[in-house]
């Protein structure tokens, strides 16, 4: 209990009232006694002072003579009860010659022997000096105060003693009754000030109380706390700069809470993945796309706990033996290639509070699509300068025969023709890129219109016819009845067609089949192309679609092709809003379709 500041206020607050009223009180009393015992002793002086001078008998010099006088003057002379005056005369030995005492056989008795009487204040008043220092002795339960006052002669001589006792119980009554009042005086102040102190205490201690207690419910977590304020001093104002510092609290961790969630959707939605790892190699934090490349659970604890050298993509950093003293060595960058994926890594290392390297931040960037691109790039670039140097090679060579004129004219236009040939090779060859160049940059300005599907299919297969019959090829066409018009660029859909429809032709041994079917679902036309030629490898099914690339380069290029058809057909059809799709297996054929919207404006 004792431990609460109230109670500590409440005893300080006691303790200075008691000791306060102790020091005043003990000051009071002592003052008062001595006050009292004054007033005593000025009376005694005051009443042998006035029988002195008024008994004539008193004024004579020899007191033996007129004993009888002197106790008639006694014995007008009222004292009270509390006062016993005594006459002594100076002779050889001090003697009693009258008194207001009772007792019959003290009248000539030696005043040395009277055991009432004090024989030191007699000399000292024998002396000639009045006795003014007082004596205060017990007597059983009784106090009593002495006073030797000397008479004396018109030549100074001390002609006899007036002794005087008193007793002091009205002044100690007065003393003990103001030490009572005094003392219940004191309860009733000690009773009050813990009374007030408690109210003072509590007016300190309750808002000290709350601010805890709220302290104690942020501190839990529930930060939705208001603290009273009540007064403007400084309790008031330490309540006032709690409320104030909670406000900014709240203020804080909201924009902390912010920021925060900006960082934590930054992080989980970035497209690299990001790894924190300690000094030890482990794991710390990572972000989805991370945990996908390294195929670890974050939210499995033991997967955690496995050091990042157990995974094969983090191998090449060496973790375990980087130096942590050189910082230069903390930072680095390594690319991994891993079969068909292809990763680059960064590496820096990050701080803890004491500002001492904690470990390392990693981020892991999948460049496995821009690999390719870029392999693509290198590609493309190769097949376009193959392409372009075998005719221009041919034409030179040709040409150069013909400028030596060592030909004759049926040869010459042989050479010729082979000349031609070539430039309309390489003519295809640029405009399929020019077109495709269109394609890439958007700049293709198609002419759509509503078509019937069975017009367009029957001016293809009426161009196609001739072609048909050379190879031998049967034709199965499976049109459903009653196809709704397309909104589609003629020109552009009908390259397409022919395209797929000829490389059909092209890749189908002599008296194959070729099967045309165009159908409705739901919303879409498909026209589906098949064949039973020779079909293409599984592995070059993803990228037969690809430019220039070619499953049979050799073949394909002795036919005639630029290897950009089939990407030309692709880029028409999705500009379009359709889809081409294929399935083929080696040796049994191919079948192509394409998914058009129909009545559609794209």
């Amino acid at each position: 209990m004792f431990a609460s500041i109230k109670w500590k206020f409440i005893v300080v607050y006691f303790l200075l009232v008691f000791i306060a009223m102790v020091i005043v009180g003990v000051f009071i009393v002592q003052r008062l006694e001595t006050q009292q015992i004054e007033n005593v002793m000025t009376n005694m002086e005051k009443d042998i002072e006035a029988i002195v001078q008024s008994s004539s008998d008193v004024s004579e010099d020899d007191w033996s003579e007129i004993q009888g006088g002197i106790q008639r003057t006694l014995n007008d002379w009222r004292l009270g009860s509390k006062g016993i005056l005594y006459v002594i005369h100076n002779e050889e030995i001090p003697t009693i010659i009258a008194s207001t005492s009772r007792q019959n056989d003290l009248i000539g008795s030696n005043a040395f022997s009277y055991k009432t009487l004090d024989p030191t204040l007699i000399l000292k008043a024998y002396g000639g000096e009045k006795a003014t220092d007082t004596s205060v002795e017990q007597n059983e339960d009784t106090n009593i105060a002495h006073l030797a006052y000397p008479v004396l002669t018109e030549f100074g001589q001390v002609k006899g003693l007036f002794y005087m006792t008193s007793d002091l119980q009205d002044a100690y009554n007065t003393v003990n009754a103001s030490k009572r009042i005094f003392t219940n005086a004191t309860l009733i102040a000690l009773s009050i000030t813990v009374l007030i102190g408690y109210v003072i205490a509590s007016s300190i201690t309750e808002p000290i109380r709350d601010v805890t207690k709220k302290a104690e419910e942020m501190a839990r977590g529930n930060l939705d706390q208001y603290v009273e304020v009540k007064s403007d001093d400084e309790i008031g104002q330490l309540a006032s700069m709690f409320n104030y510092l909670n406000f900014r609290l709240n203020e804080t961790l909201q924009q902390m809470d912010l920021e925060k969630s900006k960082l934590d959707t930054i992080f989980n939605y970035m497209a690299e993945g990001v790894i924190a790892v300690d000094r030890s190699g482990n794991i710390i934090h990572a972000n989805p796309i991370a945990s996908d490349i390294l195929d670890i659970d974050f939210r499995n604890e033991m997967d955690l706990k496995r050091n990042v050298d157990d995974k094969f993509y983090l191998e090449s950093i060496d973790l375990n033996h980087i130096d942590y003293n050189d910082e230069k060595t903390l930072e680095g960058e390594k690319t991994l290639d891993r079969g068909s994926e292809v990763y680059k890594m960064k590496y820096a290392p990050y701080k803890n509070e004491k500002n001492n390297i904690g470990g390392l931040i990693i981020v892991i960037q999948d460049i496995t699509k821009e690999h390719k691109l870029d392999n693509m790039r290198k590609e493309f670039v190769a097949n376009v300068s193959h392409e372009l140097k075998t005719p221009i090679t041919t034409i030179k060579s040709y040409t150069e025969t013909l400028i030596d004129g060592d030909v004759d004219e049926k040869t010459s236009h042989s050479f010729l023709n082979v000349i031609e040939n070539e430039c309309d090779r390489m003519g295809r060859l640029v405009r399929d890129l020019l077109q495709l160049s269109n394609f890439d940059y958007k700049s293709t300005n198609w002419e759509k219109k509503e078509v019937s599907i069975e017009s367009l299919l029957d001016d293809i297969l009426l161009k196609l016819d001739l072609t048909f019959k050379e190879n031998s090829h049967k034709l199965v066409l499976d049109i459903e009845e009653k196809m709704p018009n397309i909104n589609i660029d003629r020109d552009g859909m009908e390259q397409v067609l022919l395209n797929i429809i000829y490389n059909s032709v092209k890749y189908t041994q002599e008296g194959g089949e070729i099967k045309i079917k165009a159908n409705i679902v739901e919303d879409h036309v498909n026209i589906e192309i098949s064949d039973n030629g020779i079909g293409i490898p599984e592995e070059d099914q993803e990228r037969i679609f690809e430019r220039f690339y070619r499953v049979e380069k050799g073949r394909s290029r002795e036919m005639g092709g630029t290897g950009l058809g089939l990407s030309i057909a692709k880029q028409i059809v999705e500009s379009h809003g359709g889809e081409i799709s294929l399935r083929s297996k080696f040796g049994q054929g191919t079948s192509i379709k394409i998914s058009l919207p129909y009545l559609s404006v794209i």
